[in-house]
């Protein structure tokens, strides 16, 4: 089968190779990825051969990795979203789309919007709604920008999962990060508290008062639950909760509490 879609990543981590490997499997897309750590001696062989192993071409540069390219999709950390975005500009052209699925702040969102769009290449930006990896490439996505409603369709004909919620930027981020501050904030919470609770010996019974309060909801398993969730992406929710602290800030209201789940998520984090 032809190709019929050219994609782009930057960034080859978790969900760049996830997503290739979705993408690759349809037979109908062909993905060009750029990873830092391509440049890296020690590991960039390794790395190469993972994405040539998947069927990804990969690229020496971004500039290489974004040529000819349909969509570039931005698959980085929240500290790079800016960086990656700037970088990436010189060399993107008209009809081109950088789709940006990082966590980050909507004010971060605009300004790298402004940055692509300068350009003259289209800006779409991706609130990634669930873990990518129980879902693979149908993981809900909600996209904003003038564009977002004609990549949505591009991308959900190739197997994704996008739609458009806004032709401004910022605020389908902003209705990812809102709900973070629940989700992650409940996660802080529940694993204090039940490591609190083992430390004194008094699971049982705070677990049956919580049963009493919320009895839709099995106390013991959610509290093992989330404090696995913590451990395994406890340094990513750090990263995604500091946006949302930086989103709060901006809107005048005090991001201590964010910033606290920030720092609890990170402390729960398992080393690697």
């Amino acid at each position: 089968m032809t190709n019929t879609l050219s994609l782009a990543l930057i960034g080859f981590g978790e969900v760049g190779q996830t997503f290739s490997r979705q993408w690759l499997a349809r037979g109908d897309v062909s993905v060009t990825a750029y990873d830092i750590l391509f440049d890296d001696t020690a590991r960039a062989e390794a790395h190469r051969a993972l994405a040539g192993g998947i069927g990804v071409t990969p690229a020496t540069s971004a500039a290489r990795a974004i040529a000819g390219a349909d969509i570039v999709v931005s698959a980085v950390t929240a500290s790079a979203v800016l960086d990656v975005a700037g970088a990436a500009a010189p060399f993107l052209k008209a009809g081109q789309v950088f789709f940006d699925v990082n966590s980050a702040s909507p004010t971060t969102k605009r300004q790298a919007a402004e940055r692509i769009q300068a350009a003259g290449a289209a800006y779409v930006e991706g609130a990634v709604m669930a873990p990518v990896g129980p879902y693979g490439i149908r993981v809900p996505i909600l996209a904003g920008g003038p564009e977002a409603a004609r990549v949505a369709v591009l991308l959900n004909a190739i197997g994704m999962d996008v739609t458009a919620v806004a032709v401004e930027h910022g605020r389908a981020s902003a209705m990812k990060l809102c709900r973070s501050i629940m989700i992650k904030g409940i996660e802080a919470l529940i694993v204090e508290s039940a490591a609190s609770a083992k430390a004194w010996n008094v699971e049982a019974e705070v677990f049956g008062s919580l049963a009493e309060t919320f009895p839709s909801i099995d106390w013991p398993a959610l509290a093992a639950n989330m404090a696995e969730r913590v451990e395994k992406h406890g340094v990513r929710r750090a990263a995604e909760m500091r946006e949302a602290a930086e989103m709060v800030a901006d809107l005048g209201i005090d991001p201590g509490l964010c910033r606290a789940v920030a720092d609890a998520q990170q402390r729960g984090a398992k080393p690697k």
